[in-house]
Order: C-alpha cells, then sequence, then structure tokens
C-alpha cells in the first residue's frame, strides 16, 4: 500500500500536531477531533495515562469513522501529551489560577513530559509509540512569572506552556524528543506511519 491508495486521518485539532505534520512534508486528508475523558484514574501513572488516551482518542475515531463508512483505506493518527512532576500529572489550564499553579510546580524542577503517538490501520490493527522526555526548567523571576501569565500563551497547553514558544527560553535541559514535548514526536510517528504503508516521503521530491 502506498500513500496513493490510502488516506490520513488526524484524530486531533491541535494546530502544533498539524505544524509538525507539515514540517515532514504530510498534510492529513482529514482533520477528526475526538473528545474524550482524560481524567486520570485513581493512582494512574503519568505514562499509563499517556498510553490510554493516545489509544483512546486513535480507537474512537476509528469507531465513528467506521459508522460513517469512511475507514476503508485510512490510517488513522492520534496522540497525546502529559507533563508531570514526579507521579502529578498537570493539567491543561483554562484558568490564570491553573497556570500559575503549574508554573509554580515547574520554576527550578524537572519534569517529565511523555507523549503517546498512536495510529489504526486500515485493517484496525493498533500500533503505539511513548516517548519519555526529561526537562529541567529554571526558577523563574516574579516578572517572568507574571509576565508569561499575562501572555496568555499557556492556555490550553499541557502543563500551562509550550516549548515551542515563549517558554523555551525557560528550559534548562531536555533530553529526548523536542517534538514530542511540541505534541508529536515526528520519529516515531514516521516510522509507524511507514509501518502502516504510508510511504509519505516518496512525495518529498514532489515539493521541489
Amino acid at each position: 500500500m502506498t500513500k496513493a491508495s490510502s488516506i490520513l486521518i488526524l484524530a486531533s485539532g491541535s494546530p502544533r500536531r498539524l505544524a509538525l505534520l507539515e514540517q515532514i512534508g504530510i498534510v492529513p486528508d482529514l482533520l477528526y477531533p475526538t473528545h474524550i475523558d482524560e481524567t486520570p484514574k485513581n493512582r494512574e501513572q503519568p505514562r499509563s495515562l499517556a498510553k490510554r488516551l493516545g489509544q483512546a482518542k486513535a480507537r474512537a475515531a476509528y469507531s465513528a469513522l467506521r459508522d460513517e463508512g469512511k475507514t476503508g483505506n485510512a490510517v488513522i493518527l492520534a496522540a497525546d501529551t502529559v507533563v508531570a512532576v514526579g507521579r502529578r500529572v498537570l493539567p491543561k489550564p483554562e484558568t490564570v489560577d491553573e497556570a500559575a499553579d503549574c508554573l509554580s510546580l515547574l520554576s527550578g524542577r524537572n519534569h517529565r513530559v511523555f507523549t503517546s503517538v498512536c495510529i489504526v490501520t486500515p485493517e484496525g490493527r493498533v500500533r503505539q509509540k511513548i516517548t519519555d522526555t526529561r526537562l529541567r526548567f529554571k526558577r523563574l523571576s516574579k516578572d517572568e512569572f507574571e509576565n508569561y501569565l499575562a501572555c496568555g500563551e499557556w492556555r490550553g497547553k499541557a502543563g500551562g506552556y509550550g516549548v515551542q514558544g515563549r517558554a523555551g527560553c525557560f528550559v534548562i535541559r531536555l533530553v529526548g524528543s523536542y517534538t514530542g514535548v511540541v505534541g508529536l514526536p515526528l520519529y516515531e510517528t514516521a516510522g509507524l506511519l511507514q509501518s502502516a504503508g504510508y510511504h509519505f516521503a516518496a512525495n518529498w521530491q514532489d515539493a521541489i
């Protein structure tokens, strides 16, 4: 199966994930965001949460599209990112108070970002990879803290920050997948897509 005989459905509405795919020459044929309950289960570990949510998003999209008769030749791609300080999962803040709590926890500390990328093949097989990236933030000054909250860039982002934005200057060290922290680990995503027969690199020469 080549790209010409398959389509790619991105089960996400994230502009960051879309931009990362475009970076490696992939434009999904359809965006199909899924809405699931992302509440961690009792005592659920951050890595396990990322794994479960990534699969749940991919499976939800597959089930809905199958009911619509649209899964015949589709590869479905989904992802989920979890930011954790120790075993504590940080939210995707929607209020300033929530964002302030996240920044307070991250300031001057190490944390981890788990990103799960999951595909469902046209045959309904599920394949998944998880990246585990370790980061350390500088200790934020009062001005940095207040100005970042005021800029609003934190809204809706896991852990209350986007490493590709202004918060990038807070990162002292990053060990792992930078694109995974942004929201979609490209190395792992490319491998999963190629294993499913979606050979996107064949089209790179068309862009020259």
